[in-house]
């Protein structure tokens, strides 16, 4: 054998030997999961993280008790886990102060049983302003404090819980006038499709507290097994987003504004086997206010809750009052809202004259409650809360709402079976409820304003 040939062999086997030694990244695979509704319900694709590779904050210099040192830890960790094509974030146990937390493509951030993530109360520690939203409307805000923005392949799981620190957040859950004409300027802002990057909106006045945790514009979104304790506003955000599973969650909020889900002009949205104790709606489907809706043309569609239990709630699911880009295909199924628990309604579809958007194919099933204060069913049209004094309407765009059909639920004490409160330029259409009884009615069962198609079997 020649020199030459000697030494292209020794090159060769050397390379080979290079390539053999090097770890290849474990990369996120993707499931599908097919869910059974009365519509057509495309699979859901959710990853799993279950080949990858575990990162411990720890390792990345994480200590309990040190917020600067945890939060630059998580940071690190989560860079680490995307700059290889995926892994998992890895929370021991323990209690670790944290900041803002903000997610990257093709990585699980991951609790493990016994860790407590104990969010900053501090709102400076939530700057500078990401793209957020506030009540369906875009602007620059504090950060989530679990934030993922245009992210796909992104978790959250575990068994142990994250937490908000709520001194701060408690004090601005008040409405003084300062935060009336902010978010008013804001209203504004949106209505004259003023660019985002103009809608600031930190300042000492507005005081919009952040979700506690936003998936914007992300796809494959997995949220799993954790509990949620406090929130300084909205505490599960799905907003523009698709291919969302949140499961087996428990969430305990009872400050201002906390609804529990809110999928926003997201879509093929599973929400199973979770349990809500809540100081608003349990589970909240929008599709942008005015403006942002009607751009966008994005409706929240395709969302799925089932097996779910509700201890307090205002409703177990409210559709609006936000739904300017349209809300369809909602099946909810097999719920429970237990015997003491505080509900206006099981179902109340809520807009108004501002709104415009649609509302149809809203499928409820197997619903079980004890006393409401209110009904079973509700849809109003001329639901307006502050702003029916604070902005005048600009433009009236009503919303057609239609094709609303109840079986086979039953809840305790109630005021009416359902009430329907609808404009006569707009009924209401075909609304069927078989077998949806109440144990005592102290009202009229069925209270109706302009529909068009209500049967009762």
């Amino acid at each position: 054998m020649t020199r030459y040939k000697l030494s292209f062999l020794i090159t060769i086997l050397c390379g080979a030997a290079l390539i053999l030694s090097f770890k290849v990244p474990k990369s996120v695979s993707i499931d599908a999961i097919a869910v059974k509704a009365p519509f057509r319900m495309p699979a859901i694709q959710v990853p799993n993280f279950s080949k990858c590779d575990s990162f411990a904050v720890t390792s990345f210099g994480a200590k309990a008790g040190n917020q600067e040192l945890s939060s630059k830890a998580i940071a690190l960790a989560i860079n680490k886990a995307n700059s290889v094509g995926g892994g998992v974030v890895v929370i021991p146990p323990g209690e670790w102060l944290t900041g803002k937390i903000h997610l990257k493509s093709n990585v699980n951030l991951h609790l493990a049983k016994g860790a407590v993530l104990l969010f900053s109360g501090n709102p400076a520690d939530y700057l500078p302003a990401v793209s957020s939203t506030w009540e369906g409307m875009e602007c620059m805000n504090y950060s989530p404090l679990i934030y993922a923005y245009g992210c796909k392949n992104v978790a959250l799981t575990g068994q142990g819980e994250i937490k908000a620190k709520m001194e701060v957040w408690q004090k601005w859950f008040a409405r003084p006038k300062s935060h009336m004409e902010s978010i008013k300027r804001l209203y504004n802002l949106s209505w004259n499709r003023t660019p985002l990057k103009d809608r600031q909106m930190v300042n000492d006045t507005a005081n919009l507290r952040p979700q506690f945790i936003q998936f914007n514009r992300c796809e494959n979104v997995l949220i799993e097994g954790i509990s949620i304790t406090n929130s300084p506003f909205w505490t599960v955000h799905p907003y523009l987003s698709k291919n969302v599973v949140i499961r087996n969650i428990k969430v305990y909020a009872h400050g201002h504004n906390n609804d529990g889900v809110d999928p926003e002009m997201s879509q093929n949205v599973l929400i199973e086997n979770c349990t809500f104790d809540q100081g608003d709606d349990a589970i909240a489907i929008k599709s942008g206010r005015n403006p942002e809706g009607w751009i966008y043309k994005t409706p929240s569609k395709n969302v799925v809750i089932r097996n779910c239990t509700v201890k307090n709630g205002h409703q177990l699911v409210a559709i609006g009052s936000e739904l300017s880009g349209g809300i369809e295909n909602v099946f909810i199924d097999s719920c429970e809202v237990l015997n003491g628990a505080k509900l206006d309604h099981l179902i109340f579809i809520k807009t108004n004259e501002r709104m415009g958007g649609y509302v149809k194919n809203i499928y409820a099933s197997h619903i079980k409650s004890g006393k409401i204060d209110l009904g079973i069913l509700g849809i109003e049209t001329d639901v307006l809360y502050q702003w029916r004094t604070l902005v005048p309407t600009y433009e009236k765009r009503l919303t057609p709402i239609e094709d609303v059909f109840l079986e086979h639920i039953m809840a305790a004490d109630v005021k009416f079976v359902s009430r329907i409160l609808a404009q006569k330029e707009l009924p209401v259409k075909n609304i069927v409820l078989k077998d949806v009884v109440a144990s005592s009615v102290e009202g009229e069962k069925y209270i109706q304003e302009n529909v068009q198609g209500f049967k009762v079997d």
